[in-house]
């Protein structure tokens, strides 16, 4: 007899609404090809209210860690330098996104308004926040300046070897505009690698992000001594 896994809870909750005039995020890459399609500009909040057991940024749970900024400031900032590194969007990460709408929207709209695409991964299923944006204009706008969606919780007893970008195999990847529908299609058809990307800082410092299993992660740094930093392999996703 197989007994089946209750069904999961998680980000199931609707946040907080909170206001939008400052971010409290953790990192910026102004570009990096291992976090979504081609070249992009990625950028790690800090606060996440789904809390996936098995995620790989705990972290960047907490909601009062990491820095916190003036959003447009900051818009403006990161669109520049993301102008400047010839990237051609940017992936919003954490942490959770949706857990700080109003901010990310604003930075989102800030990329799109300079010709740039937007990737948003998030711990909620997209249903549901569909079903929160009707009454939430914040949740509404992130939303709507998103092209590419990955949506739902990292559930670790259902790991996704196969789609890029994706933590287990209850997560969805969404086309919410045309700009990536392709790339959908091509991934739901088997098509597509993971990347993982390393860098030694000269005081010794080493930064990780991107995808790849945890024993294929732990090999590759075995000689570069103790993570400082995990933005995030395979399982990382909230």
């Amino acid at each position: 007899m197989t007994l089946l896994s209750p069904p999961s809870t998680l980000g199931t909750v609707q946040p907080a609404e909170r206001p939008g005039t400052e971010l409290r995020w953790s990192r910026f890459l102004p570009a990096t090809a291992a976090e979504g399609p081609g070249l992009r500009s990625a950028l790690w909040v800090q606060g996440c209210s789904v809390r996936c057991p098995g995620c790989f940024n705990p972290h960047l749970w907490t909601s009062i860690g990491g820095l916190v900024d003036e959003t447009a400031s900051l818009a403006e900032r990161f669109v520049t330098d993301a102008v400047g590194a010839g990237v051609e969007g940017i992936t919003l990460l954490g942490g959770e996104p949706f857990d700080q709408a109003a901010a990310l929207a604003t930075i989102a709209e800030a990329f799109r308004d300079a010709g740039l695409t937007v990737m948003t991964f998030t711990g909620y299923p997209l249903e549901l926040l569909t079903e929160w944006s009707a009454d939430r204009s914040d949740i509404a706008r992130l939303l709507a300046a998103t092209d590419l969606l990955i949506d739902g919780p990292y559930l670790r007893d259902r790991p996704d070897p196969v789609r890029p970008w994706l933590g287990s195999t209850n997560q969805g990847i969404r086309a919410l505009t045309p700009a990536y529908a392709d790339e959908v299609a091509r991934i739901e058809n088997g098509g597509g690698l993971d990347r993982l990307e390393i860098r030694i800082h000269p005081d010794g410092r080493v930064d990780v992000n991107g995808w790849a299993d945890d024993a294929a992660l732990e090999n590759l740094l075995h000689d570069l001594g103790p993570r400082q930093d995990r933005p995030s392999p395979k399982a990382r996703r909230a």
